[in-house]
């Protein structure tokens, strides 16, 4: 049997020359597709294995608490709650730092440690440097991005506000933290700003003689043991920390460093299905297209075969073979290249997720995968031409393909033929009496623009998410953060300062919301009616006004709380006197950034039962006095942080702006490359199926140009015909990309803009002239005589 499959092998590689250029496209396409799935798959797996991995080798914990001031006794009966496994308590504040360069405060967050070195939950990384010594109470460690981020180096020394009074603090080493992979400050914030925040950790006697806390905590983490249900812990330790200032613990899930890689894990695991699968789908397509052509040209030749002998699975495989062919050779190159951009990619998340060993290492799963993904597409695409080869009868396959049925076209029914000219006329006979192969010529053009368009949606999508965010939301140029609730005067205290042009007051407070059986804890921030320096906008950009009474949630907190306007909520203040009550949904936005509970700062006051205290103030500055109030907020001791705006913008394109901008581009210039393999592919096709057609017009006399004409006038009005289409699918597989991308941390507008539609448009369009200009020159080389001898 294998002796007689030998001539079959030389057919293969004599069809797969014939078809060089086609299933060159083939190739092309899905090493695109390839390289796609091996760059998506390898970044999930990387990013989920290296956080796996640094969170067990340095102790991350399960659960997570603060409190205003408890006790160090209260430890012991953290831990002996069920289900606790190990516990650590320690002192954790923000202070102001007087950063080199910086006109603004920077804000340091200082963790304390022991000061003998000792395995501990959250335990460190030393990048560089020694661990602080007993005895020298300004030492302290930096967190590697903050380091990097202001040129510090171990040696030098922060002047810093502890408990009011300056204290210039030493490095003594870089280190890093699994509870600050993403180093933000917390609640509120969104992205990265290590200029002006950064961790710092500092021996634990030495911060809490400094902050009178000795003998005192006020934050604890903890690990569950095996079996534990993270909700009881939670319960048990809320009553014990609820007399000392408790804020609420929560879970690792919350936890807003974990928040944020894990749900850029999540979404790598989305994009690394989602675009490969839309990917080898055109593969597939294309493959039918070329193979579903030869099957029909070479009828005589499969009756030759079955009449010799061979079987049908003999014929199957031979037809498999072909299909192999470009799908081995695509797939091939696309790992290689999967795996160059894997490593790239992880170069550029390593630049802002915070891991100790950031090497990027390939899984070679990922590529065998990818190899069985491209076997799974190359079966696909070609099992519909394999079962026709396989079915066709020898006797019947001796005979030519039953002719279509000719009449009259569409311009002659309706009388216009007086007006048309013989090859327009030609030319709309032939897409009618062949409807179904011209309805997926337009396929693939609609999905060649669709695939264009889809891309560059995603580069509208960041671009609106940055003016909203930017331009509508945030509009302070700074936002002072107090160290603790103040009272209005302190918001008084910042009008008068020199070059404040104005100032709006806010209260936040931790939270946890609960209807039913559904919770969810996070920040409830107090807005003053007819805010203009943080204001509520919609996705679409629709200004929201704070409600009098009741809360205003984002569309995101609502889902998760199964609440809509009209419903209650029960709202548990995490700090103070700790209130509950039961509050209306007044209204629901769409943000495009966070999930957030507002309400009006006279109803938040309100409901905590409390006086006009505030948490900070947006402020609008005069930009020629910027550096004197930054100097003034730098000096005052109540103030524990400043926001910049700019530097928060800086911080979006940094992270996710970037992030986005590498996949992007990637995943545009493939479906650039895609767009010109299923229009090439298309004209190609057209060319070998009417060969015959076209030598015999040569042969009757029609011109070059004539006979040229009739080809690509089809391929016209196919393409043309195929891009409304094109619009329609582009919209709705970027509403599926939208809603794919949808999480608690943004969500992605769906903008189509007018450029992206030109762009794909042109795109589509510069292929199909390509495409165009290459099927023109074989027009042109054609051999009549070799052509007229085939059933071609």
């Amino acid at each position: 049997m294998v002796a007689g499959l030998r001539p079959l092998h030389r057919k293969v590689l004599r069809d797969l020359w014939h078809l060089r250029s086609q299933m060159a496209a083939v190739a092309v396409v899905m090493a695109c597709g390839i390289a796609m799935f091996v760059t998506l798959r390898s970044m999930h797996g990387w990013l989920r294995g290296t956080q796996t991995q640094y969170y067990e080798a340095y102790r991350f914990a399960d659960v997570f608490a603060s409190a205003r001031r408890a006790p160090a006794s209260l430890a012991r009966r953290i831990a002996a709650l069920p289900g606790v496994g190990a516990v650590r308590t320690r002192v954790v504040m923000d202070v102001t730092l007087d950063l080199p360069g910086l006109d603004e405060p920077g804000t340091g967050r200082l963790v304390g440690i022991p000061e003998q070195r000792a395995p501990m939950l959250n335990d460190l990384y030393l990048r560089s440097g020694r661990w602080i010594q007993p005895g020298h109470e300004d030492e302290v460690l930096a967190s590697e991005a903050f380091a990097r981020a202001n040129g510090l180096v171990p040696g030098d020394a922060i002047p810093a506000v502890l408990n009011g009074r300056w204290q210039r603090l030493r490095i003594v080493g870089i280190a890093l933290s699994p509870e600050y992979i993403y180093e933000i400050r917390g609640l509120g914030d969104v992205f990265p700003d290590n200029r002006r925040f950064g961790v710092l950790w500092m021996g634990e006697r030495a911060l809490g003689a400094a902050f009178q806390m000795e003998g005192a905590f006020n934050d604890a983490a903890l690990t569950l043991a095996p079996g534990a249900t993270e909700a009881d812990v939670i319960d048990g330790v809320d009553r014990l920390l609820a007399p000392y200032g408790g804020t609420g613990a929560y879970g690792r899930a919350d936890q807003i460093s974990d928040l944020f890689v894990s749900s850029e894990i999540e979404e790598t695991e989305i994009t690394s299905v989602l675009i490969p699968t839309i990917f080898l789908a055109v593969t597939a397509f294309l493959l039918n297209m070329v193979l579903a052509r030869l099957v029909a040209t070479q009828r005589d030749q499969i009756a030759i075969l079955k009449a010799f002998g061979y079987g049908s699975p003999a014929i199957a495989v031979h037809y498999l073979q072909l299909a192999l062919g470009p799908v081995v050779l695509g797939a091939g190159a696309g790992s290689g290249l999967g795996i160059w951009l894997a490593a790239a990619l992880a170069r550029v998340y390593a630049r802002f997720y915070q891991f100790p060993v950031a090497e990027y290492t390939q899984d070679w799963r990922v590529v065998a995968q990818a190899l069985l993904v491209a076997g799974g597409a190359a079966l696909v695409g070609a099992l519909g031409a394999v079962l026709r080869a396989v079915r066709l009868p020898p006797a019947e396959a001796m005979r030519p393909e039953a002719p279509a049925s000719y009449r009259a076209g569409i311009v002659e029914r309706l009388g216009f033929q007086r007006w048309v000219p013989a090859a327009e006329r030609i030319i709309l006979r032939n897409i009618e009496r062949r409807p179904l192969r011209a309805l997926l010529a337009a396929a693939g053009i609609a999905l060649a623009t669709a695939i264009v368009m889809t891309g560059w949606f995603m580069f509208d999508a960041i671009d609106v998410m940055k003016q909203i965010q930017f331009e509508s939301v945030q509009r302070y140029d700074a936002m002072v953060v107090f160290d603790l609730p103040r009272s209005a005067r302190a918001g008084w205290d910042l009008v008068h300062l020199d070059g404040v042009r104005r100032v709006e007051p806010f209260r936040v407070v931790p939270v946890r919301l609960r209807r039913g059986p559904l919770t969810k804890r996070t920040a409830l921030l107090g807005l003053a009616p007819g805010s203009e320096l943080q204001r509520l906008v919609d996705r679409d950009g629709a200004v929201r006004q704070v409600p009098p009474r009741g809360l205003l949630v984002s569309d995101v907190l609502a889902s998760q709380l199964g609440a809509a306007v009209g419903d209650t909520v029960t709202v548990e203040v995490l700090e103070g006197k700790r209130p509950v009550r039961t509050v209306i949904v007044a209204a629901v936005s769409r943000d495009i950034i966070g999930s957030s509970a507002t309400m009006s700062l006279e109803a938040l006051h309100a409901l905590l039962g409390e006086g006009g205290t505030l948490s900070g103030a947006y402020l609008a500055l005069d930009q020629r006095k910027a550096p004197a109030v930054y100097r003034a907020l730098k000096e005052t001791p109540a103030v524990s942080g400043v926001v910049v705006r700019e530097a928060v913008m800086r911080g979006f394109e940094d992270t996710i702006a970037e992030s986005f901008w590498i996949s992007i581009s990637m995943m545009v210039v493939f479906a650039c490359i895609i767009a010109a393999g299923i229009v090439y592919n298309g004209a190609r096709v057209a060319l070998s199926e009417r060969g015959r057609e076209l030598a015999s017009l040569r042969v009757l006399g029609f011109f070059r140009g004539e006979v040229t004409r009739l080809l690509l006038g089809e391929q016209v009005l196919l393409t043309l015909g195929g891009l409304p289409g094109g619009f329609l699918l582009g919209y709705f597989l970027a509403w599926l990309v939208a809603y794919r991308f949808e999480s608690d941390l943004f969500r992605i507008p769906l903008v189509i803009r007018q450029t992206t539609i030109v762009y794909s448009l042109a795109v589509v369009l510069g292929a199909a002239l390509l495409s165009a200009l290459a099927v023109r020159r074989r027009i042109h080389r054609l051999d009549l005589i070799a052509v007229l001898k085939t059933r071609e």
